[in-house]
């Protein structure tokens, strides 16, 4: 445990449990119904579309002077994964139309437990300076912030990703364009993945005779639980038979714990497990290792970032946070960005993507590759309509769960 730990700080990934988010037993609200519709940057997701001249708007105002966006960080840049990946794409977004049309500050605010009482001084004063025409912000940690700030600042406008704002609760404000990331698209990849992985004769350490797979969350809310609710639907979309075994950790920290529950998983038959828990969830990826199996990653490539571990992960489920942010913020530059609702991104606009590259490919057979390409076209041309936590009752994701029990 400890080689993986200093590994992880060596990488400085402290802050990923982040991206998994936490906030859902706060915030459990019906926001997507708002939603629209269509949904860690990555070379395997889709990049948008003409980059370099979406933007209708040349950025700068009659005064000369450039469109300017604050992007404020609940943590530190450097996770190699979720606010690098926004930092990503507001740096293209800088070096394709150039600082005389679009600049931007990044404020690192910290993310250990002494910092976070300053999140919210910070963000009202970024707000009082005036000086920002959107301020972009994230995650659950950030919500009660936010609810201060649109409040005490009408006219400054934001741009709020990874948990859902509830307008209708909040009096449908037209300050704030909430964004949200389809992560039940690309976790039906990687559910469909898991279940070809864990019949195949073709790989090393999986046992063909069972079709059990594991799901490590790091809470039991429906952030997660629309990670595993898209990872069930792929799995039983290609095995009919399949079983899951389910397990959360309670928290995002405990790696220990983590190992403990998926070695319990690899031990009751499972081939592959998700990793879907932070840093928690590296001690399944740890068990994995241990035990000759495979966990899927989360939010980052992990294969790259933890390589003494790269032959237990085949590939890892990604939030493009820079994808969004790119075309979310031209939008806005051409006056057409719809604040005041809930827009949700994923395959078809590069908002999620499953990691495949060379290493993706040593791993997985061609034909489990072809299937799962095939797969995520059938999503993006809307032939496999994903299902999603957010419009179920707890009730209903129950009863998803239940209906791959392991017997």
């Amino acid at each position: 445990m400890k080689k993986l730990i200093a590994l992880l700080l060596a990488a400085v990934m402290t802050l990923s449990l982040a991206a998994c988010g936490s906030g859902d037993e706060a915030k459990n609200s019906d926001d997507t119904k708002n939603a629209d519709s269509s949904t860690e940057d990555s070379d395997q997701a889709q990049e948008p579309e003409d980059e370099g001249d979406n933007a209708e708007a040349e950025g700068d105002d009659a005064s000369g002077e450039p469109y300017k966006a604050a992007f404020l960080v609940n943590g530190n840049l450097g996770d190699k994964s979720f606010y690098d990946s926004a930092n990503e794409g507001l740096t293209r977004l800088k070096e394709d139309l150039g600082a005389d049309a679009f600049d931007f500050k990044v404020e690192e605010m910290g993310g250990d437990p002494a910092d976070e009482a300053n999140w919210e001084p910070t963000l009202l004063d970024y707000c009082d300076t005036g000086e920002y025409d959107v301020i972009v912000i994230g995650t659950w940690q950030m919500y009660d912030a936010l609810l201060s700030a649109y409040k005490m600042y009408p006219d400054q406008k934001f741009i709020f990703f990874d948990e859902p704002f509830d307008f209708e609760a909040e009096g449908n404000p037209d300050n704030i364009f909430n964004m949200m990331f389809k992560q039940n698209e690309v976790s039906y990849l990687v559910g469909a993945g898991a279940a070809l992985m864990t019949t195949s004769s073709e790989i090393e350490g999986i046992d063909p005779a069972n079709s059990i797979i594991g799901f490590l969350g790091g809470m039991d809310g429906v952030l997660i639980n629309d990670f595993l609710v898209g990872y069930i639907q792929g799995a039983k979309d290609v095995n009919p038979d399949i079983q899951v075994a389910v397990a959360y950790v309670g928290d995002y920290i405990d790696s220990a714990k983590g190992k403990d529950l998926s070695l319990a998983q690899f031990q009751n038959g499972a081939d592959v497990s998700f990793n879907v828990a932070g840093n928690a969830g590296l001690g399944l990826i740890e068990a994995a290792s241990e035990s000759g199996k495979y966990a899927f990653g989360v939010d980052s490539d992990q294969a790259a970032l933890l390589p003494d571990y790269a032959a237990s992960i085949p590939s890892s489920a990604l939030k493009n946070i820079g994808n969004a942010l790119y075309l979310a913020i031209q939008e806005d530059m051409a006056g057409t960005l719809a604040y005041g609702t809930t827009k949700s991104y994923g395959f078809a606009e590069g908002g999620v993507g499953l990691v495949m590259d060379a290493h993706y490919e040593e791993i997985l057979p061609e034909s489990i590759r072809t299937k799962l390409a095939e797969l995520q076209e059938s999503i993006v041309n809307g032939e496999i309509e994903v299902k999603s936590a957010y419009s179920m009752s707890t009730e209903e994701v129950a009863e998803v769960v239940n209906s791959v029990k392991i017997q």
